[in-house]
């Protein structure tokens, strides 16, 4: 089979998911069995996958669901607990008391805090915790969604403490044998790392300075009375303002610090000084946006649940400090079991293991504590104490979080285990590489010497796939390594654009998608955010490859490789 039939087999699942989640906007309920039946076929009849991988992947799959269910079911029932604490009634006002302007409470919430919780765990908790968040003081869930999933850009690279970087990008390439040959011309592959590493810093703080602008037009253009791309361009100096407080100390830490704490110093310089400025007016327009009244929004924008913060004044008064201490606690709870190996070693003590699932090959390993959901929980406990909640508030707050958390767990059930059929579908009877590669291998093959404008869109397409930017980085990595040798490009710049364009493809992962609009109560409209953070995704790859040509031919960067 020749390598286009190839990439259009492979890219059947993906052209069937767009096609009845975008095109016909079917829910994604309905849609996944569709699409994971269809990866299923293509597998077993064009790859010629055994049944065996198959069943052993769509498991492997179902055990990575329950890791994620976990997760939305900890953010849920944080943010629920602290609605019958009263705490989110005393948030909400604060962030009025900062400014009552939707476009800045956007910047502080979903670009800063939301890039710090991003820096400190990844794997999809910034939307599970922004979006709640922004739903609690007064967004309409779907706005909350889009603009939570947008989150998942700039930040991603540097997600979890640097996985991406550290896991996917260290393990996905031949780090043994390119170390030896940096090794013999005098280099090293830790050098060679940090080089990549300052790349995609550099890249994604050009692009993503420009993202909390591109969150603000797209929320006044989806979700304003006047559906205006231009009604946010007035806070257009604060908002560079905002991207600027992040980008700049994000990209001075990845030059020279490495892949640990881009995002994490980013938004933790950034947050104290846009909060200051958005306080002394500081490039604050004189026009304030906010959006229209409740009772005109779309049935379709609002949550599945209600967040009925006026019952919850009649609670005794709390200061904002005691509202924020669980948020406080979680950031800081998740720093801590990243960065500390004594803590990171005690929370990985409890392990479920599945390994070799039905001699396969494939495992996977539940770590509920050091799970953001375990950290999550924890912290709910912890609030139930500080806040002096009661025996009944903490029962319908778990019972709340359950019955959403059920909702988003059917279409998970089929999303994952697709993902991972598509992924582990390298080993097969056919001889062919596995899906993902098929497709990118096609894309490298169409495009020759100008394949650097593409590159990024190709990790994005992993990201898409597997939800993950860690898991494109390990798919992909070798493979954009070996198209930029062929073709006499720097090697580390091309693996740089793969992992800058696997950060963008977050932004339309369907199990990302699902996973959001669990939190915040909002289900069957996956395919209407899909449509929309596509917006941000093209826009993302596109000015990386742009860079990409600049960088490869423009400027002509080399590596140590090319000496």
């Amino acid at each position: 089979m020749d390598i286009s039939l190839q990439a259009l087999c492979a890219a059947l699942p993906i052209i069937v998911a767009a096609v009845l989640l975008v095109g016909f906007r079917l829910p994604a309920k309905k849609a996944m069995p569709a699409v994971y039946v269809v990866t299923s076929l293509v597998a077993y009849l064009v790859w010629e996958v055994s049944f065996n991988r198959i069943l052993a992947s769509s498991i492997q799959g179902l055990l990575i669901t329950v890791a994620v269910l976990w997760i939305i079911f900890g953010a849920i029932l944080l943010l629920n607990t602290l609605k019958h604490s009263g705490a989110i009634a005393v948030i909400r006002q604060g962030f009025n008391n900062v400014s009552p302007d939707r476009r800045i409470q956007v910047i502080i919430i979903a670009w800063l805090f939301g890039s710090f919780i991003e820096g400190a765990s990844g794997f999809g908790t910034p939307a599970a915790i922004a979006a709640p968040l922004m739903v609690a003081i007064g967004f309409p869930a779907m706005a909350a969604v889009m603009i939570g999933m947008m989150i998942q850009s700039t930040p991603v690279s540097f997600g979890a403490v640097g996985t991406p970087i550290l896991i996917g990008v260290n393990k996905g390439l031949d780090s043994e044998g390119i170390g030896a040959t940096l090794s013999s011309m005098g280099s090293s592959w830790d050098q060679y790392l940090q080089i990549i590493t300052s790349e995609v810093a550099i890249v994604h703080a050009v692009i993503g300075t420009m993202i909390p602008l591109f969150m603000i037009v797209m929320m006044t253009r989806f979700f304003g009375q006047n559906k205006s791309w231009t009604e946010g361009l007035s806070i257009v100096p604060f908002a560079i303002f905002g991207g600027l407080a992040f980008t700049i100390p994000y990209a001075l830490t990845g030059v020279y610090l490495g892949a640990e704490f881009p995002s994490l110093i980013g938004a933790l310089v950034g947050l104290p000084i846009v909060t200051l400025a958005a306080k002394k007016g500081f490039l604050v327009p004189k026009d304030s946006w906010d959006f229209a009244p409740r009772e005109k929004w779309p049935v379709h924008w609002v949550s599945k649940f209600e967040m009925k913060l006026d019952a919850m004044t009649e609670k005794i008064p709390m200061s904002l400090t005691k509202a924020w201490i669980p948020y406080v606690l979680v950031a800081a709870i998740l720093v801590l079991t990243r960065v500390s190996d004594d803590v990171k070693a005690f929370v990985k003590g409890w392990v479920i293991p599945f390994k070799d699932i039905l001699g396969e090959g494939i495992s996977y390993s539940i770590v509920p504590l050091y799970l953001p959901g375990g950290i999550l929980v924890f912290v709910v406990l912890l609030t139930y104490f500080l806040h002096g909640m009661k025996g009944n508030e903490i029962k319908a707050a778990v019972s709340e979080s359950s019955r959403v958390m059920l909702g988003a767990g059917f279409v998970l059930v089929f999303t994952i285990p697709l993902v991972r059929i598509l992924i582990n579908s390298g080993i097969n009877g056919a001889g062919f590489d596995s899906m993902p590669v098929a497709m990118a291998n096609y894309v490298a093959a169409s495009m020759g010497d100008i394949y650097p404008l593409f590159a990024p869109l190709v990790g994005a397409l992993g990201a898409f796939i597997a939800g993950s930017n860690t898991v494109s980085n390990m798919m992909l990595s070798q493979y954009q390594f070996g198209v930029a040798d062929a073709l006499g490009l720097s090697t580390a710049f091309m693996v740089a654009l793969q992992a800058v364009g696997a950060a963008a493809g977050n932004m339309i992962a369907i199990h990302n998608v699902v996973a959001a609009s669990a939190t915040v109560g909002l289900l069957d409209q996956e395919g209407d955010t899909l449509r929309r953070t596509i917006i941000p995704t093209i826009y993302y790859c596109l000015l990386a490859g742009i860079i990409g040509m600049i960088g490869m031919y423009g400027i002509g960067l080399v590596d140590p490789l090319m000496k």
